[in-house]
């Protein structure tokens, strides 16, 4: 088309080739998709996740601090080694000494020390434990209105030719305690008689018979020497086994009351026959001295149980349902004698019946024979009666614990730390005095480490318990009321109640605690040193006993399964004589005899305290599986070596007539399942000792991921060790006692005291009742199974 002036200006210019803004295209498309792609990844793997599981994950970020504090795992504030200056270098002699004297200054019985409690909770809160408090209860109690013991003889008269009997005291039983001014206490005008708490009120006139010990065997012994207690009045001496035990089998066989009396031939030649001086002049035993106690039957019957009879297994708050407690105190009357009012009786018994040493071996050993006592069994002869008179006032009434928290770092992982306060004296400087001596002196020596800022790891619970001597009343009924927390939380539970009677260090635990017994008493120097530098481990033979009972361990123990230490230094052979539950375990007695310089009260403050901080600031809790299981394995031999050799034959009990053809293949699989226990719990203890190495390394900053690891790591085992000894609980409890529900460790059934081992296995045994011996093989098996469960 030809060009003209109407033609638009539009023209094609000729250019280079347009040149690509980017020379690398397919580079650039590969790095945008990969980006996108990781973006998407991160999005998908760790913002939604922390979107839907945030607890899961924002732990593990590098600014998160899911550790209990900022020092973890070392202590917080203060270095553990620092800790343990501390509680080693602040107890002292004269504070101790402090708080005995005022502990023993006047009467405590349960229900009536109020006053010493607000003084316990004050002074606590003044070394640093602000948060104590005092928990009551409302429980079932009785105190003495009065008694009497006499002795009465016929005498015959001729009145005009008419034969005439009159009865006429031949001996009028003091029931008292000397006083001396040398003992301040003594002669108080409020100082408490002699009674058994939970005796039941009566007058009773009788023949009487002497019963040795009173143990169960000591009256099978009697039957087979046809020597009914029937209609009598039983005499036995205090020993062996739990007096409410003498009492409860006495009631059984028909007696009408029971008399109790502490007799020298126990006291391990430290008498006056030895030419020794008594009290207060020297160490043998002041001749009027009595032991007070309780008489409750803590081990036997349906729902019968420690605590509260009227309240088993529930505690006795302010209008709960209460249950008749004839099953679980007794019905017929008891009181306690000293040597001094026993020795009229048991010379009127001189030449009638059997003597002691002819029935057994274990008859023997009386100490009264050089004042002319022969230990005849009696009955009594006719023409004696002995007249038995008991009045008590049963009431419900407060009792009170004292309560002292320092809160830890970890809530869910608590020690608790107990002796009780109450006694059957004005005095108990020993029993508990020197317990609760000891527990003011720790609580001021870990007052001193959070003043310098520290805070325990986990939380410390200290508890000052009302009613122990009744029967464990005051911890039974707190255990009772905090199980759910404590079956959750309690790591364990340390008790002292006789700190301090004599020079023997003695110890029962749950076998988890051997080890850490064993290395805290090789940090303590002893006050009886043969050779210098000795610590309490050096001076102590290092035997462990099983957990029984007798003090405020046995409902965490034997109820709630948490593991459980007892310890103090007690009398030995060849010491002075600590006169247990009489007025003369004085202040003065201690000073004098027991504990002269107080050394041993400040020793006990220091291995409470250093075993408490031991358990509640290491990282992993620092107990032992393995010793637990190689304790499991001596007590089922233990077990087998009774079956096996030492037994009499169980004749026509289902067609068999040998307890190894009736009870020997039951444990088999028990034996299996406890060496398999054992190999889990090697690998588990050898796995703490890795772990606890590797928190002592030092882990850069920038590998905090680690530190985080090892957390967790930490928290997990400990979870494995806190729940072990729960696993052997039986919900059901042992046959006739179902308040006990561990199947490792129970009082005996006829001791009370003393700790029996797989006690439903043995006493089915002893009962030759082979189906329950496999029942309880059974239950045992299970319970170790679970056990080792735990630890995997």
């Amino acid at each position: 088309m030809a060009r003209g002036e109407r033609t638009p200006l539009l023209l094609t210019v000729q250019v280079a080739p347009a040149r690509q803004r980017y020379p690398h295209n397919t580079l650039r498309r590969f790095c945008t998709i990969t980006l996108s792609t990781c973006l998407a990844f991160i999005f998908i793997l760790f913002l939604l996740p922390l979107a839907f599981f945030p607890s899961r994950i924002t732990p593990f970020l590098p600014w998160a601090l899911p550790y209990p504090h900022r020092d973890w795992p070392r202590s917080y504030a203060l270095p553990y080694n620092e800790l343990q200056d501390i509680l080693i270098s602040t107890p002292g002699e004269e504070k101790v000494k402090e708080w005995s004297r005022y502990y023993t200054s006047g009467p405590h019985l349960a229900g009536k020390n109020f006053s010493q409690a607000l003084w316990t909770k004050s002074k606590w809160q003044e070394f640093g434990i602000a948060e104590t408090s005092i928990v009551s209860y409302d429980v079932y109690l009785n105190y003495p209105l009065g008694h009497r013991l006499a002795l009465f003889g016929k005498e015959s008269t001729s009145k005009e030719g008419a034969a005439r009997d009159r009865w006429e005291v031949k001996f009028e039983a003091g029931l008292e305690e000397n006083v001396y001014e040398e003992d301040g206490t003594s002669g108080l005008k409020d100082r408490i008689p002699t009674f058994h708490g939970y005796s039941a009120s009566g007058n009773v006139t009788a023949p009487f018979v002497y019963a040795n010990y009173g143990t169960y065997q000591d009256f099978e012994d009697l039957l087979n020497a046809n020597i009914s207690v029937k209609g009598k009045i039983v005499l036995a001496k205090y020993g062996i086994i739990f007096r409410g035990l003498k009492i409860k089998r006495a009631q059984e066989l028909g007696a009408v009351g029971v008399v109790t009396y502490s007799d020298p031939g126990d006291d391990g030649g430290v008498t006056d026959d030895s030419g020794l001086g008594t009290y207060p002049s020297g160490p043998a035993r002041e001749p009027s001295s009595v032991q007070r106690g309780s008489a409750q039957f803590i081990i036997f019957y349906e729902g019968i149980a420690p605590g509260d009879p009227t309240t088993p297994g529930y505690p006795s708050k302010p209008g709960v349902p209460r249950q008749d407690p004839k099953h679980a105190i007794p019905s017929i009357p008891s009181i306690p004698i000293s040597y001094l009012d026993a020795l009229p009786l048991l010379k009127a018994l001189n030449g009638y019946g059997p003597k002691a040493s002819s029935i057994s071996k274990r008859w023997e050993g009386g100490g009264l024979g050089y004042k002319g006592v022969k230990y005849n069994i009696g009955p009594s002869p006719d023409d004696l009666l002995l007249n038995l008179v008991n009045e008590q006032e049963y009431v419900i009434t407060p009792i009170w614990n004292v309560i002292g928290i320092i809160n830890g770092t970890l809530s869910d992982e608590v020690v608790v730390v107990g002796n009780h306060r109450d006694a059957w004296t004005a005095s108990g400087a020993s029993d508990p005095g020197s317990g609760s001596a000891a527990l003011v002196e720790m609580i001021r020596s870990f007052g001193k480490a959070l003043e310098k800022g520290w805070k325990p790891l986990r939380t410390i619970v200290f508890a000052s318990w009302d009613g122990e001597e009744y029967g464990l009343v005051g911890s039974t009924e707190w255990v009772e009321e905090f199980l759910p927390w404590l079956s959750g939380s309690a790591v364990a539970y340390l008790n002292v109640d006789v700190g301090t009677s004599g020079p023997r260090f003695k110890t029962a635990a749950s076998p988890v605690l051997n080890k850490a017994l064993y290395e805290i008493t090789s940090l303590v120097p002893s006050p009886n040193q043969t050779i210098g530098g000795q610590t309490v481990r050096d001076t102590w033979d290092g035997h462990i006993r099983t957990m029984g009972s007798g003090s405020d361990f046995t409902p965490f123990q034997d109820y709630a399964g948490i593991p459980s230490v007892d310890m103090g230094f007690s009398y030995d052979t060849g010491t002075p004589i600590y006169h247990y539950h009489s007025n003369f375990d004085s202040f003065d007695w201690m000073d004098k005899f027991g504990d002269p310089g107080w050394h041993y009260h400040v020793t006990m403050t220091r291995l409470w305290s250093l075993l408490a901080a031991k358990l509640v600031e290491a990282p992993i809790i620092p107990f032992n599986a393995t010793d637990y299981a190689d304790e499991l394995g001596s007590y089922l031999r233990s077990v087998e070596d009774g079956v096996n050799g030492n037994h009499t034959p169980a004749a026509g009990v289902d067609g068999h007539d040998d307890l190894k053809d009736l009870f020997g293949l039951t444990f088999t699989h028990l034996k299996t399942s406890i060496k398999r226990l054992r190999k889990t719990a090697v690998e588990l203890d050898a796995y703490a000792t890795e772990l606890e190495e590797r928190l002592g390394e030092d882990i850069p900053w920038w590998k905090w991921w680690k530190r985080v690891q090892l957390f967790y790591e930490v928290k997990r085992i400990n979870l494995k060790y806190k729940y072990f000894e729960r696993r052997f609980l039986y919900p059901q409890g042992l046959d006739g006692r179902p308040w006990y529900k561990h199947v490792v460790f129970a009082p005996g059934i006829w001791t009370g005291y003393s700790g029996a081992t797989f006690p439903g296995l043995v006493e089915s045994i002893t009962a030759r009742n082979r189906t329950n011996a496999r029942r309880w093989s059974s239950i045992i098996n299970k319970r170790v199974k679970l056990a080792t469960e735990q630890l995997r």
